[in-house]
């Protein structure tokens, strides 16, 4: 799959309303495609999808759903998730049955079409944890310290058996922290990018928790959705087969007082930056290791963080933020 293919194929995108969903399914129809999107519109927005795309608002939790859409499909992008560590804390079964049954739904589904339909799943670099190893590389320890984590580590293992028995081939991939338009800073899933530029442009106090030397791998959204859809056609292509897990990473580490910093002078912000006390749980050193990616799909996420910081806080400027409730 690639922007000058002529083969047209029809993809379920799950969550395809949501911030990074909504980048995956306008990359599929620029090339072509078809995309139906399962969103139930708890997080994602109608104003996000592209209006080429058919939309059912639903529940990817239920199994009678998925598999009715997964009959007319070529194959399956499944993003929809609770991305939050203090929902799944606050909400454990609930977003245990969203994070990970839903994708066994999709497996499960995929495995009883008469074909064996490829599947991208997502996983998350919360997975490991606090990992010692650096950068992190997808044969590093796991050791998730949330329920979220556990549950995405659940799916990577169930990722496995879906191949291992039941022959339908797929793809987890472990973003690290994507960033770019459509992020609602608002919402309690947002990062840390789209928080802070938010702040900085309403020219509101910006509060840093810890000393700010926390260390991440910022990958702008555009980057990340690439990884997807290539995953996809090495599948289809068979260059890859069986089970496969890939970090979404850049490499780099950039600390918060850097990026801090990078959006001030960007949005001249002059305001003095707050610090707070560290959060319970949070990690020290999360940066990721894109090894893998070259060697297997041949990428290299390359778009700079003050790039693709330019293009976040534009497109945050241009449109009011879409407020979406707790």
């Amino acid at each position: 799959m690639d922007s000058t293919s002529r083969i047209t194929n029809r993809y379920l995108v799950t969550g395809g309303c949501g911030f990074i969903g909504s980048h995956l399914v306008d990359a599929l129809i620029e090339m072509g495609h078809q995309v139906i999107v399962i969103d139930d519109l708890s997080t994602g927005l109608r104003d996000n999808l592209n209006p080429a795309a058919s939309l059912i608002v639903g529940d990817v939790t239920s199994y009678a759903l998925i598999e009715e859409t997964m009959r007319h499909v070529d194959g399956c992008f499944h993003l929809a998730a609770v991305a939050s560590v203090e929902k799944a804390t606050q909400e454990w079964v609930r977003c245990h049955t969203i994070n990970q049954t839903a994708t066994i739904n999709i497996f499960q589904a995929a495995s009883r079409q008469g074909r064996k339909i490829p599947v991208v799943y997502t996983s998350s670099a919360a997975v490991y944890g606090d990992c010692p190893e650096l950068p992190i590389s997808e044969a590093a320890p796991v050791n998730p310290l949330s329920a979220y984590g556990v549950d995405k580590l659940g799916c990577d293992q169930h990722g496995y058996v879906a191949w291992a028995i039941h022959r339908v081939p797929n793809v987890g991939v472990r973003p690290f922290n994507i960033y770019g338009p459509r992020q609602d800073p608002a919402s309690p899933y947002s990062g840390v990018i789209s928080i802070f530029a938010d702040r900085m442009l309403r020219g509101d106090n910006v509060i840093i928790f810890g000393d700010g030397e926390q260390q991440r791998d910022f990958v702008y959204v555009t980057d990340a959705v690439k990884v997807f859809y290539t995953a996809m056609a090495h599948l289809e292509q068979r260059t890859l087969k069986g089970h496969e897990i890939f970090n979404i990473c850049t490499g780099k580490a950039t600390s918060i007082n850097d990026l801090a910093t990078n959006l001030a002078s960007l949005t001249g912000y002059t305001e003095p930056l707050s610090h707070a006390l560290p959060r319970h749980g949070d990690i020290r050193l999360s940066v990721g290791n894109p090894a893998k990616l070259l060697d297997l799909l041949g990428l290299k996420l390359s778009t700079g963080l003050r790039h693709g910081l330019t293009e976040t806080l534009g497109a945050l400027q241009k449109q009011p933020v879409l407020r979406v409730a707790a």
